[in-house]
């Protein structure tokens, strides 16, 4: 198990965190002491300084914003682990948390808006006499997404480390393909006693001036920060890691621009050896806290420890994890992403639930079910927080009437499919909206069917998040469903599966298919149809490699 904590003991660290409660034991390394920093409008947020005894009078920093009070059992551990190192460890409870004060907007006063609490911690801090004006920050999840926001309203931060992080809220924690994330929003802001936040998010439907504010690939060009994004292909924010990475790695500010790093692992919110119904090979992790370190200490002190001539990109390719002998199950590396070029395959539906590279030619064939949201297809697996989260077998739900069915004929040599997979699919519905969700499944030999990707669309969002444009029922409309990104080799033998219905509940909230945003009094049935003849051809779009 040694081989799995570096990764696992680094994301306890952030998760548990966090909190300082004082350090009586006399072998204590740092002084502490805590302060209430004040920011532009007079709020002022509670913050713990842990300052090395030894050294100074000044160091190079660590700046922690968390949502989660800083009473906690890791903080001693994490002052102790960075000021041995050398460094002032700042841990702040954010807005209206912990022991900090004013009203909490979850993250609106963290970014680049009217109150910006990030910016003003970091002024505080280069302004403290203990600090060498070399400062940087570190979290994952929520204090990842501090980090994001901070970095488009500030340039004083001099190196990042952020773990799990959204980069876009509306398309990748609020709003998926125009579709309320149901479980992670609602469950998230319950279990930290803010349900109002759930009624505010709700108020917000479209990609609107609310969301903007929220974007912080929108901003990349004035990061200047370098930065370790690090992720897992089947996280909350597997598409946000990357995002961050890419946003900043090339059209980022001085400073940032061609100084990110990446690490995507076959990893859910956190590592995990079986995660769904895989079991993974025992490579699996990283010793992420080791570029942690040679990173913090390249950018925060100028050690020479070569960690900028290795490698931008740290990436985990999965394959047949039960077969020893398959292509795949290991760490590479490259100086980009996407890492190589590759070749966008359509996989075209038929109406005899196939897939195949071969293009449709009946006239006016499709395949329609009933979409009943009284019945709502429920998850099983993705990228989920509060549910079940990961590669679960999915040929149960595959035997629902209301859940279509594709797959290709027994792959005869190894494909990869490294980047981000899509589904171009021709729809039609008698509803007035309606929604399509789309599932690539590697098939196994033995027929179980190991979800790799998911998405949903709204199909009143299909043409842009910005303004609805609803599809006049019985018309035939195109939509594109982004299951985000992963690296896999498809092994001979397996089969390209593809699962298409209109409900993952609660994963993603229900459509009540009556054109309002959320299920109301009335919840009606809908014939929703996929078409796959040849004007148009529905198809399943996977990033290969020559």
């Amino acid at each position: 198990m040694k081989k799995h904590m570096c990764y696992a003991a680094g994301l306890v660290t952030i998760f548990i965190l966090l909190g300082i409660s004082g350090c009586s034991s006399w072998h204590c390394t740092y002084t502490l002491k805590t302060v209430m920093v004040p920011m532009r409008d007079g709020v002022h947020l509670a913050t713990d300084v842990a300052q090395p005894k030894k050294g100074g009078p000044a160091f190079p920093s660590v700046v922690v914003r968390t949502v989660y009070g800083r009473a906690g059992k890791s903080a001693d551990a994490l002052a102790k682990s960075f000021t041995d190192r050398g460094y002032v460890l700042i841990i702040q409870d954010t807005r209206g948390r912990g022991g900090s004060e004013g009203e909490e907007i979850v993250f609106a006063d963290d970014g680049w808006g009217e109150r910006q609490d990030g910016a003003d911690t970091m002024d505080w801090v280069k302004a403290q006499d203990w600090c060498n004006g070399k400062i940087g920050t570190w979290g994952g999840s929520a204090l990842g997404i501090t980090q994001v926001r901070m970095a488009c309203a500030t340039q004083l931060p001099t190196a990042q480390y952020i773990v799990v992080a959204s980069s876009n809220f509306y398309g990748q924690l609020s709003y998926q393909g125009g579709v309320f994330r149901r479980a992670l929003c609602v469950d998230w802001l319950n279990a930290q006693k803010i349900p109002y936040m759930i009624d505010l998010w709700h108020s917000h439907p479209a990609f609107d001036d609310f969301w903007k504010l929220h974007d912080s690939e929108s901003c990349a060009d004035r990061i200047t920060a370098p930065a370790v994004h690090v992720g897992g292909w089947w996280d909350i924010f597997c598409q946000g890691t990357i995002n961050n990475f890419v946003t900043r790695h090339y059209n980022g500010g001085p400073g940032a621009k061609g100084n990110q790093k990446l690490i995507m692992g076959a990893w859910l919110h956190g590592p995990k050896a079986k995660p769904g119904d895989l079991v993974l090979r025992d490579n699996f992790n990283f010793d992420t806290g080791a570029i942690e370190r040679r990173f913090m200490d390249f950018w925060l002190k100028g050690d020479p420890n070569g960690i900028m001539d290795e490698p931008a990109v740290n990436y985990y390719t999965l394959g047949d994890v039960f077969n020893a002998a398959a292509p795949g199950n290991e760490w590479r590396t490259s100086n980009d992403w996407p890492p190589f070029a590759t070749v966008e395959t359509a996989y075209f539906l038929h109406d005899d639930n196939t897939l195949s590279t071969s293009p449709a030619t009946q006239p006016d064939a499709k395949l329609t079910y009933t979409y009943d949201p009284n019945n709502p297809c429920p998850t099983h697996g993705g990228g989920e927080l509060t549910l079940p989260a990961g590669p679960f077998d999915q040929h149960e739900l595959g035997l629902r009437p209301d859940v279509l069915v594709f797959a290709s004929a027994p792959l005869t040599a190894p494909i990869e499919v490294t980047g981000n997979v899509k589904a171009k699919l021709y729809v039609s519905s008698d509803a007035p909206d309606t929604d399509f969700t789309a599932k690539f499944v590697d098939i196994y030999p033995d027929g179980k069917e190991y979800l790799m990707l998911d998405g949903i669309q709204r199909v009143k969002f299909r043409n842009g998040f910005e303004q609805a444009d609803p599809l006049t029922p019985g018309t035939i409309g195109e939509l594109t469903i982004d299951l985000w990104t992963i690296s896999l080799i498809i092994n001979t033998g397996h089969k390209i599966g593809l699962h298409v219905s209109s409900s993952n509940y609660p994963r993603f909230e229900k459509n009540p298919n009556t054109g309002e945003d959320f299920p109301g009094s009335e919840l009606r049935p809908a014939q929703n149809s996929i078409h796959t003849d040849a004007t148009h051809q529905s198809a399943l779009l996977l990033p290969v490699r020559p």
